[in-house]
């Protein structure tokens, strides 16, 4: 540490299936971060990865701390640690790490050097989400947030809605939601609700969106925002809006508040924010919910775009990346959308049919070398 202190940290990553390609899977630096929660998010990754049909399986890591307390220096050097200790599992070929939460393009720079270094030369495609200036993809940090604008206009087209006019409530004002929510703006919905960790602030006639991504940039979150009344996240869950977007946290949306949910459309930027038991009122309400796999599946698209790219020392222009994204969204978003109709289920149990079948298959293929 900067003060001299030898402080050891606990860390993991997790390769839960590597069938259908390389594992992908972000990197997490937080308190909360267990073992079984990588698990889990690994084998999470398995099934986003396959339901966009990508040449990859799903991994996961995480260290325990708290970046936040630590300084640039420390977090390079704990970065570089782990990367050393991980090694034997990176690679193009085998594992490729992105940024998760409290992780960025710094770190996976650092990353990237690491690897890099240990191999006597640069290796742009072990890890994605890095700088442009060093293999990174255009339309990278907008990747999640577009994707869920894209699956979102697909919904609405199914039901025969005019996405001009759509009234929606984001919940969760950070990269993924802040995003979606000015893309929405651009194709004529009215954002009448934002929150993030601070609270939400609600406006039926439309929240300036413009005046909301100035003020976070300015404050790093919407405390203080004077666009909107007040509202608690809560509230903003239940309000009176076409689509709901909740792009936060995990398990905001349960069996105590699924009822009272009036929207039409949920789609799901956040990982998990649906309990199950929410899932069957939802269905009874006929509420169109485009699940999590699927929805903020735009991320690790532009992830292996990013990935091809650096692969092939070729790299796209900003429109590319866009016309490619929206292609394997729209053609993911029909794919599961087929299934659900054909089978008569929920679009959260066609996706998981679809990715878990697309898995099974080639493993199958492949069969078991002893």
């Amino acid at each position: 540490m900067d003060n001299g202190e030898v402080q050891v940290f606990e860390g993991y990553r997790v390769l839960y299936n590597t069938t259908r390609g390389p594992a992908k899977g972000g990197i997490r630096f937080d308190m909360q971060v267990n073992l079984d929660e990588v698990k889990a998010l690994a084998a999470w990754m398995t099934w986003k990865c396959a339901v966009v049909n990508l040449p990859f399986g799903g991994a996961k890591g995480g260290v325990i701390c708290d970046p936040l307390k630590m300084s640039v220096g420390e977090l390079e050097r704990l970065t570089r640690r782990y990367t050393a200790a991980i090694i034997h599992t990176l690679g193009p070929d085998s594992d490729v790490p992105a940024p998760d939460v409290n992780t960025n393009e710094r770190v996976m720079a650092w990353i990237m050097d690491t690897y890099s270094m240990h191999h006597r030369h640069t290796v742009t495609a072990v890890v994605t989400g890095k700088p442009v200036e060093m293999g990174g993809s255009l339309g990278r940090r907008e990747a999640t947030g577009r994707g869920c604008m894209i699956v979102t206009k697909e919904a609405l087209k199914h039901l025969g809605m005019n996405i001009k006019g759509t009234t929606v409530a984001v919940q969760g004002f950070g990269n993924v939601g802040s995003v979606a929510a000015d893309l929405m703006v651009k194709e004529g919905c009215v954002i009448r609700g934002i929150s993030d960790r601070t609270g939400g602030y609600w406006d039926a006639a439309g929240i300036d969106i413009d005046a909301a991504l100035k003020h976070v940039k300015q404050h790093r979150s919407l405390e203080g925002f004077t666009g909107g009344s007040a509202i608690t996240n809560e509230e903003l869950l239940t309000s009176e809006v076409d689509v709901l977007l909740p792009a936060a946290l995990e398990n905001v949306i349960t069996s105590k508040n699924a009822a009272k949910i009036q929207a039409k459309i949920i789609c799901e930027g956040a990982n998990g924010p649906t309990t199950a038991g929410a899932d069957s009122i939802l269905a009874e309400k006929e509420i169109f919910v485009i699940p999590d796999i699927l929805a903020n599946a735009g991320g690790v698209t532009v992830s292996y775009f990013e990935w091809v790219q650096d692969r092939g020392g070729y790299f796209w222009s900003e429109a590319s990346v866009i016309e490619r994204l929206t292609d394997i969204m729209t053609r993911s978003f029909t794919d599961v959308l087929n299934l659900s109709v054909l089978h008569k289920v929920d679009m959260r149990t066609a996706a998981y049919m679809l990715s878990i079948s697309r898995v099974a298959t080639v493993h199958r293929l492949r069969g078991v070398y002893a």
